[in-house]
């Protein structure tokens, strides 16, 4: 009876020790679950968010510049100081086509801007007629001269004929010194004819401020006749004429369409 008891004794014993051995490991294996942490891994640097910030920076800014210049060359009237707007009226004498007529005048108002490079001419519609009422631009930076002829609703574009047309500088300077009397010394008139050429298509080419005068009219391209082609007005069906002056002299500038 006593080797049974102690084989008995011995089964007991293993099978504590199994349980205790059991819950060693439970025990073990919970503590590391609970110490240890999964690595996660890091996300990569959203290089796509950076881009889309930098791409929307660089469109904002360049909306930004972009109103500023429209608002500036298509909104906002040129604003320039009292001493640079002149109203002026000069007598002239047109001894070749209109003898009999004796001394006429010529009004308009002039607007020089020295910064730009370019004047501004605004003639009214002549007492007398003989002329359309028109807005001159004289571009110099661009090198064009336009004629918004306000009769006809039509502008015309040539070069600019320096020999013709005083600097801002140089009409600005004769201008002030000029301010003080009414009028313009007693001066004379020269005639110019132009050919109307073609339809103008680009109107960004022109520059800003020829672009804003004629913006939504008709626009055509002019080209000088020389001596030998120049024909008599009286023969001429078809032709408008625009008096002003931007020099000492009046210029009568004669636009005639294709026959």
């Amino acid at each position: 009876m006593l080797p049974l008891t102690i084989a008995t004794v011995v089964g007991r014993g293993s099978r504590l020790t199994e349980r205790l051995w059991v819950g060693i490991w439970r025990a073990l294996f919970m503590s590391v679950g609970q110490s240890v942490h999964p690595v996660r891994p890091k996300k990569p640097f959203p290089t796509g968010l950076c881009c889309l910030a930098l791409g929307l920076a660089v469109f904002l800014i360049g909306l930004v510049l972009a109103s500023v210049f429209i608002y500036r060359h298509y909104y906002i009237p040129q604003q320039i100081p009292e001493d640079s707007l002149f109203h002026c009226r000069v007598i002239f004498e047109d001894s070749v086509y209109a003898p009999l007529r004796g001394r006429q005048e010529l009004e308009e108002n002039v607007g020089i801007y020295l910064e730009d490079n370019y004047e501004q001419i605004s003639v009214p519609v002549p007492r007398f007629g003989g002329s359309d009422p028109a807005d001159i631009i004289h571009d110099f930076q661009r090198g064009l001269t336009a004629y918004h002829d306000i009769a006809l609703d039509k502008c015309y574009i040539t070069e600019l004929n320096t020999t013709l047309v005083m600097p801002p500088r140089n009409l600005w300077e004769l201008l002030v010194n000029v301010k003080r009397g009414t009028y313009l010394p007693q001066t004379y008139i020269i005639q110019e004819e132009m050919m109307v050429t073609g339809r103008v298509r680009n109107m960004r080419q022109l520059g800003p401020f020829i672009h804003r005068l004629c913006y939504g009219r008709e626009t055509y391209r002019l080209r000088r006749r020389s001596q030998r082609q120049r024909i008599e007005r009286r023969e001429t069906k078809n032709c408008h004429s625009i008096r002003h002056f931007e020099n000492t002299f009046v210029v009568e500038t004669v636009i005639c369409d294709r026959f």
